[in-house]
């Protein structure tokens, strides 16, 4: 069965008894790894349990596809439901899931963690279209469920926040859940108790994240600044951040604005197309993001989408080096139109 976003919820609260095994993909690594706790805290409270929660992975399944029958059919020493955890489940476990859900055996919660499954994957089709399985999308935070995460962690922690901290954290924190839970808890910690954070405890606290790294290599880019553009770059290289994830974070911001200046075009006035944007331009970035608009004529940022979209397929395919290939296409980006 495939599952909406309105159903997620519900689901995760009290998962449906006929789902056997329930799949969580996508690019938010972390959200996944949330959800599939939360699932599992619904047949098991301790989920170091060894006697009913076995941890497998993916390549494990692959190479013994039995394992899985085994570890479902298995019963816990201590009594009550298992749960049955595969971290890291790609295509090539497809057989083995397949041949369980035909023949399941024994009723232990079955819970897997993919990655970024597209809609083409094999395994991701066979828990969307199985009845007795479930699919579960993990998309990155952004908009009022971004919003959402970000007061509740807080309001875990007793504390409050302004609205111009809550606007800037929402327009930097979201690739990642629990590193957007990890930043909020940071900033509860600092703030105290019964206490309002500030945007200025925010900027000052969550700066450094690699999240707000990546908005400013966007920002480098479309603004054509070269010095910064390699400063902000030697930093995400040395924390470690992944070319790929830097190209996909230019291709966000130069969506954004490609989005907008299509509105622009369109007739609409430019502060209601940044407004409309989902999170919308902070207030304190506008005149950063106009200036960015008059830079990339509509034209231009389309093409500018292609170019990056490309680098990121050879990336990911042409066996060249990765860091080397989202360089060189950061680097074009900076230069003015003639100079290509």
């Amino acid at each position: 069965m495939k599952l909406d976003a309105r159903s997620i919820a519900g689901f995760l609260k009290a998962p449906n008894p006929a789902a056997r095994a329930v799949l969580l993909y996508g690019p938010d690594i972390g959200l996944v790894k949330e959800r599939a706790e939360l699932l599992m805290r619904t047949v098991v409270e301790d989920l170091s349990d060894p006697f009913r929660v076995a941890d497998l992975s993916g390549d494990t399944i692959a190479d013994d596809p039995a394992r899985l029958a085994d570890e479902a059919a298995a019963m816990a020493m201590t009594g009550g439901r298992r749960v049955v955890r595969v971290r890291d489940a790609g295509n090539d476990t497809t057989v083995a899931f397949q041949n369980f859900l035909e023949h399941p055996m024994g009723d232990a919660l079955i819970v897997v963690e993919g990655g970024e499954l597209d809609g083409r994957s094999a395994l991701r089709k066979l828990f969307e279209k199985a009845d007795n399985a479930a699919a579960l999308p993990c998309y990155r935070d952004e908009g009022r469920d971004l919003t959402a995460t970000i007061r509740d962690t807080l309001a875990r922690n007793q504390v409050k926040i302004e609205e111009d901290a809550l606007v800037w954290l929402a327009n930097r924190l979201g690739g990642d859940r629990l590193m957007t839970r990890a930043e909020i808890d940071k900033l509860a910690l600092y703030v105290g108790s019964g206490n309002t954070a500030t945007l200025e405890e925010a900027q000052g606290l969550i700066g450094d994240s690699a999240e707000i790294g990546l908005d400013d290599l966007a920002n480098a880019c479309a603004s054509g600044d070269v010095r910064r553009l390699e400063q902000v770059r030697a930093k995400l290289d040395g924390e470690g951040v992944a070319a790929v994830g830097q190209l996909r974070a230019v291709q966000r911001h130069f969506t954004r604005l490609h989005i907008c200046a299509g509105q622009i075009a369109a007739g609409r006035d430019e502060k209601g197309a940044m407004m409309s944007l989902r999170p919308p331009v902070f207030w304190k970035e506008e005149a950063a993001f106009r200036a960015q608009l008059k830079r990339w004529p509509l034209p231009r940022l389309a093409q500018s989408l292609i170019r990056l979209l490309d680098a990121e397929l050879r990336a990911k395919s042409s066996g060249q080096p990765a860091e080397l290939i989202a360089a060189r296409c950061f680097l074009d980006l900076t230069q003015p139109a003639g100079a290509r």
